[in-house]
């Protein structure tokens, strides 16, 4: 398996963790739907709470967040929207991103910007 697979791996492993230390129900991990793929879905506080986990090597270039665009948006709430039909779930949903950096020892570090982005954010 490549390098960044194994980093993009650890990388949810350790935000996983990290919502479970916050009290958060892990719910799935990497759930498919067509093309798109949610990274976590979790419940928090009778909230369905869409993850994004982002990590990157370094932010010199840009934010692991700001790699989350337009179309990525899009995917993530047309998954959703699958995933609540199918479970016939009526809650709200709080999409929310984590980036996993590592700092200046090379200690990974975690950001969890709660809700990051709304569903209109994909028009």
């Amino acid at each position: 398996m490549a390098e960044h697979n194994d980093f993009g791996n650890l990388a949810e492993q350790l935000a996983a963790d990290f919502l479970e230390k916050k009290g958060y129900k892990i719910l799935v991990k990497n759930f498919r739907y067509q093309k798109a793929e949610i990274d976590i879905i979790a419940s928090f506080e009778n909230l369905i709470i869409i993850v994004e986990v982002k990590a990157r090597g370094s932010d010199i270039f840009m934010e692991p967040q700001e790699a989350v665009t337009k179309k990525k948006i899009k995917s993530l709430v047309m998954a959703t929207d699958f995933f609540m039909k199918d479970r016939n779930l009526d809650q709200e949903v709080r999409f929310d991103i984590i980036a996993v950096l590592p700092d200046e020892r090379k200690k990974l570090q975690i950001t969890h910007l709660e809700d990051a982005f709304q569903s209109f954010d994909a028009n």
